[in-house]
């Protein structure tokens, strides 16, 4: 009887030594993780901590499962049932996809450092997406929003500004309530955006953005009182403030059914409609890549959905047999 307490108590604290190890060694890897991610990889806090989060649901459910293995003994079987638990819990597609992505990052991390032989997500597979598309302005809607627009006030001067801008070169909108004076170089016809990740890059923007841009910092922004650390930035509020995402998200939605658009407009919808009409213009894909600052050009692909009628008339222009034996329906 003694004997065999003695040897549970031996397998309790061999089980806790193993657990406590292991614990030890996940901590170590997703911290040096985090490290990676922050300053090689140059992502934000709130990115950073996503992917963290992502590897904490694997070591979550491998505590639940009773499976105890270190980073580098995780099989792709082990992430199977991973993503089948996840599932179970009602986890969208979408979020598994996600979390998929963030264990791929992180097992790649592994990989380069050592800390595992073969990368076990390799042939794990993600749930099918359906993309959706958001909305797409066409330029005669966008010509609408901007006559909408009451040019007699200073609000009016600034949103027109805005919406060239956002349409002109297809800023996210944090990019547009962050862009400086500093960055314009309206010379040249280019503006240095601070992106994702606090990337810079060089965007191109129109001559009519450019007009628009300086009336309204030679008649409207330069007689407002601005307030302290945002003497550099170009867009401000009544009272001499940055503009939040929230205000110009308003601005833009309010100019829309102003225009009298049915649609779902955000600051975004300009972003994509400047995208979108470049590629069915014949854009390079790889140049709006660069210019909408995607780190992938998988997501620079969504832009090239083509609406039926542009592809009629492309095939009726330049086809040769396309209208033989009369026009196709």
């Amino acid at each position: 009887m003694k004997d065999s307490m003695h040897n549970l108590v031996k397998k309790m604290a061999a089980d806790t030594h193993t657990t406590l190890s292991l614990r030890i060694m996940w901590d170590a890897s997703i911290n040096g993780f985090r490290t990676y991610l922050l300053l090689e990889r140059s992502l934000s806090e709130p990115s950073v901590e996503a992917y963290v989060s992502d590897v904490r649901k694997l070591t979550q459910y491998l505590t639940v499962a009773g499976i105890p293995t270190d980073p580098g003994s995780v099989d792709l079987g082990t992430l199977q049932s991973f993503v089948r638990w996840i599932a179970e819990l009602g986890m969208s597609d979408t979020t598994q996809a996600r979390v998929i992505s963030g264990l791929r990052a992180f097992f790649g991390y592994c990989r380069t450092e050592n800390l595992c032989r073969l990368d076990p997500t390799e042939l794990l597979e993600a749930p099918r997406l359906r993309r959706k598309l958001p909305e797409v302005l066409s330029f005669e809607e966008i010509i609408r929003m901007m006559d909408s627009i009451d040019h007699s006030s200073p609000e009016g001067t600034r949103n027109r500004a805005i919406v060239e801008v956002l349409y002109s070169s297809g800023l996210r909108v944090s990019e547009l309530t962050n862009l400086r004076r500093s960055n314009l170089f309206a010379d040249i016809g280019f503006l240095r955006v601070i992106g994702k990740g606090d990337k810079e890059r060089m965007v191109p923007v129109g001559a009519e953005a450019i007009r628009k841009l300086k009336i309204y910092t030679e008649e409207v922004r330069a007689h407002i009182t601005v307030q302290r650390g945002c003497e550099d930035i170009v867009f401000l509020n009544r009272r001499g403030g940055k503009l939040s995402r929230v205000m110009v998200f308003y601005i833009i939605r309010d100019l829309a059914r102003a225009a009298g658009i049915q649609k779902e407009i955000s600051p975004h919808t300009l972003r994509h409609s400047f995208a979108t009409h470049l590629v069915e213009g014949g854009a390079d894909l790889r140049a709006v890549q660069e210019m909408l600052g995607h780190e992938s050009i998988t997501t620079t692909e969504i832009y090239t959905h083509l609406d039926r009628s542009f592809l009629m008339d492309t095939l009726r222009r330049y086809h040769p047999g396309f209208n033989i034996g009369g026009e196709q329906p």
